[in-house]
């Protein structure tokens, strides 16, 4: 697949999106850089934003096999990945899939669950497989977690985990519209739900194409320098506990290279990098005061961006 080719069709799917998402194309842009980068992405907000309406237009844009898991405390492993059951006409153990085997997978409320079924998805968000009773199969590539979260309402809930946390490729926020955006959000589903009319714009072999394409895109040396910097300052400031760790580094670096693909770029600049860094990395870092305190990440993210000297060179590959 050539970057033209990319660009339109990821331009595609973000026109496609907006047919339903009023505004918001910063999310969406993220939200499809971490789709290049199979990565899953974790959307943190008040009830009522668009989290799961975005989760939902994304995957009505793309050919593959959709599900939705609503986590709640009673929810248990085998409900999520599946499970092996006694089939009395074959006489035979017989294994029933769980929506985990799909394409695109919506965990809702994914803090609702208990951290027994919370950690059923990480051997599947890391390795892209499932091991039950000794058995491991493997997922069906593209595979991609999105998870909400509200981080208002604590009663009931159980805090995703630093590990779970990092296995994130993005925390993203959806943010409340402003004035114009909410008569246009009304006009919009004044007749009907805009949703339900969405075609796929881009097939699974497509997009498997654009994440190895994204491998194509040119990265700076400097630039790594530049990345490495980045997550050192974060191990380096005076409140955290913990930094940024090499799986973040990676993730800031695919990210780059997808964000510089969807702009129709053959090579990373920095701009890429400083527009990725709040959204991949905040969320990795552990606080004196908690890991879950999402704003004091980001603001401290934005700190280290505005100290952290960016360098300048010719990026095109040479």
């Amino acid at each position: 697949m050539e970057l033209k080719r990319a660009a339109e069709i990821l331009s595609a799917i973000q026109e496609n999106i907006g047919k339903v998402i009023v505004g918001k194309q910063e999310q969406i842009e993220l939200l499809l850089t971490a789709l290049c980068c199979g990565g899953h992405v974790l959307l943190e907000d008040v009830p009522g934003t668009g989290k799961t309406m975005l989760a939902k237009s994304l995957s009505k844009s793309l050919s593959g096999e959709f599900r939705r898991i609503q986590f709640t405390p009673d929810l248990l492993p085998s409900d999520v990945t599946g499970l092996n059951y006694y089939n009395q006409k074959e006489a035979a153990f017989v294994f029933r899939a769980g929506p985990v085997f799909c394409n695109i997978l919506l965990a809702d409320e994914i803090n609702r669950a208990t951290p027994r079924t919370q950690s059923s998805l990480l051997e599947c968000m890391e390795e892209r497989q499932v091991t039950i009773d000794g058995v491991t199969r493997t997922l069906e590539a593209p595979f991609l977690v999105i998870a909400t979260q509200n981080p208002i309402e604590t009663a009931g809930t159980f805090p995703l985990p630093e590990a779970q946390l990092d296995r994130f490729f993005m925390m993203l926020s959806m943010g409340l519209p402003d004035r114009a955006e909410e008569i246009a959000i009304m006009n919009r589903f004044l007749v009907q739900n805009p949703l339900t009319e969405l075609e796929p714009v881009c097939t699974k072999q497509e997009l498997i194409q654009l994440q190895q394409l994204r491998t194509s895109i040119y990265v700076h040396p400097v630039l790594l320098g530049y990345i490495a910097d980045l997550v050192q300052a974060t191990r380096a400031a005076g409140s955290t506990v913990l930094g940024v760790s090499p799986r973040g580094s990676l993730a800031l670096l695919n990210a780059a290279r997808a964000y510089a693909m969807l702009h129709g770029r053959a090579f990373v600049i920095p701009e890429d990098v400083k527009a990725l860094a709040v959204p991949v990395l905040a969320h990795r870092i552990t606080l004196e005061h908690g890991a879950a305190d999402r704003r004091s990440g980001e603001n401290l993210i934005r700190g280290i961006l505005e100290k952290v000297q960016v360098p300048t060179e010719k990026w095109e590959k040479a």
